[in-house]
């Protein structure tokens, strides 16, 4: 499991999205006949069911009121952030035009003030209501978390979900702040090992959602495989003409005071939020059309349905970007789109 890295110190070796593949199945199914069904549990009420195994994630510049409402109808769910500019502002779109318009020497200093501005209570209502969610009972997700004793600590504390990730957002810098994180392969692994335990253990199975680090379809099919139960996106939503952000996604650790964690990119806005999840794709990158990379992948590796996704056979391949894409790479374009 490890190697020296020097005297009497020995290192882990973990992997992430780019250094894995997928191998094909001996039997393939039908893309039009697998089951994408994500089962979200909740205390005292009946489970969420969502077709799309995929949450939109909870940041300022990905989810506001329309953004959610969109992303429901399509039968996907998206997170809305209670402590961003939603809740801090009664008019949130000039805020995010200033965000938005900011030059990039600037946009550090000024998230910090504009996340300054506390909470009003009284507009967490409101956007709760302009969302049309008036009573249910609503699942709490705990995270995020990396390791197997913490996941399986956290279990046991009764939350209806865990967030899988540390640092692998597009927008995130922690890891070159504070050092900090585990790539995505590794954390999703050793996360679902402890799931499979605590379930073994309780009878309960509590899913896990892995967070951040997937920007295009087959990252997306690599951390199902690895043992996800649905993911979480940013940057993929962000490029979504509904979403608040305008082509930009920031870190949510931006504002810290004393150490910031995370900065504003831009992504573009290149499709319809449909055109996202479903298709039809008009770029060659990977990122549109994200449940159909999915269905179409588990077709190739024989899964009917999520839990057989995650029996995947998986191979260390850190070629696997690179072999035979030389002109893509040269002409960035397809795989070798920076």
């Amino acid at each position: 499991m490890g190697m020296w890295i020097g005297r009497n110190r020995k290192a882990r070796v973990t992997y992430g999205f780019d250094e894995i593949a997928l191998m094909p199945g001996r039997v393939t199914i039908n893309p039009n006949e697998v089951d994408t069904t994500f089962r979200l549990p909740r205390r005292e009420a009946a489970p969420l069911d969502l077709k799309i195994p995929i949450l939109a994630s909870a940041m300022d510049g990905v989810v506001d009121v329309r953004f959610a409402v969109e992303m429901s109808k399509l039968g996907g769910l998206a997170v809305l952030n209670l402590e961003g500019v939603q809740t801090r502002y009664k008019n949130p779109s000039e805020v995010l035009e200033k965000i938005v318009q900011a030059d990039k020497n600037e946009i550090t200093a000024l998230l910090q003030k504009i996340y300054q501005e506390p909470v009003q209570p009284e507009l967490i209502g409101a956007r709760v209501r302009q969302i049309i969610c008036r009573e249910m009972r609503i699942p709490v997700i705990v995270g995020n978390t990396v390791g197997y004793d913490v996941t399986f600590e956290i279990m046991s504390c009764g939350p209806a979900a865990v967030l899988v990730g540390v640092g692998p957002g597009a927008a995130c810098t922690s890891r070159g702040v504070l050092g900090l994180g585990v790539p995505q392969v590794t954390a999703t692994v050793d996360c679902a090992a402890a799931r499979d335990a605590y379930f073994k253990k309780t009878s309960r199975f509590v899913p896990i959602i892995t967070d951040g680090g997937m920007s295009k379809g087959g990252d997306v099919c690599k951390a199902f495989a690895c043992g996800a139960d649905a993911v979480m996106v940013g940057s993929a939503f962000a490029k979504a003409h509904e979403a608040p952000g305008r082509g930009y996604h920031w870190g949510m650790a931006t504002p810290h005071a004393n150490l910031p964690r995370g900065t504003r990119i831009r992504v573009g806005a290149t499709g319809s939020l449909k055109q996202i999840l479903f298709g039809p794709a008009e770029v060659d990158d990977g990122s549109q059309n994200l449940v159909g990379a999915i269905t179409t992948c588990m077709g190739n590796v024989g899964a009917r349905d999520l839990a057989e996704f995650q029996q995947t056979e998986i191979i260390i391949a850190p070629s696997i970007k690179t072999e035979g894409k030389l002109f893509q790479t040269v002409q960035n374009v397809g795989m070798g789109t920076r």
